[in-house]
């Protein structure tokens, strides 16, 4: 059994901590409850045959009034920037905390995700700024945590891309 912490990352009010019920628990809330500190939640997933259990650190969100700290960032295997497609600065707060990021942990896998895909018609987010963080090397899905939509694709994908970066145990040789 390999257990991994992960962060989830991004201004406030994106939907982390929304994803994580869903990916979790598969509840969804309209009542809006901010996160302070951290909340820890852990579920398992099977990545190539392979039970990895995912502990999903879910911070709360950076806004002009906090910075994520880099202690709650120490450890991680692998990190999620959320971003809200219906507000475009959530953006920007996402690329600074994936510079954050990248100086706490290093060049560990992650992956970023624009919610609230079910209000697609009202982003702010558009195509060509998409297109260049993909250019970037960034992987960006698109999901809704009160739809469900992309969220298992999410946990798993960075779940596979941790697994695969990871080395082998020496037991397992």
């Amino acid at each position: 059994m390999m257990q991994k912490k992960i962060c989830m990352l991004g201004g406030f009010a994106v939907g982390k901590t929304s994803l994580v019920r869903r990916f979790v628990s598969n509840v969804f809330s309209d009542h809006y409850r901010t996160t302070i500190g951290v909340t820890v939640e852990k579920k398992s997933v099977k990545v190539d045959d392979r039970d990895v259990t995912l502990v999903l650190w879910d911070l709360y969100g950076e806004d002009e009034f906090q910075r994520v700290r880099d202690s709650y960032l120490r450890g991680s295997a692998g990190y999620i920037l959320v971003m809200d497609g219906t507000r475009k600065a959530t953006l920007d707060t996402a690329i600074a905390l994936q510079q954050t990021a990248a100086k706490a942990v290093g060049a560990v896998p992650f992956v970023s995700i624009i919610n609230k895909a079910d209000v697609r018609s009202e982003w702010e987010i558009d195509e060509g700024v998409i297109e260049q963080l993909r250019e970037g090397g960034w992987t960006v899905l698109f999901g809704s945590a009160k739809l469900g939509q992309g969220v298992e694709e999410l946990f798993v994908k960075l779940a596979t891309q941790i697994v695969q970066t990871s080395p082998i145990p020496s037991d397992s040789l």
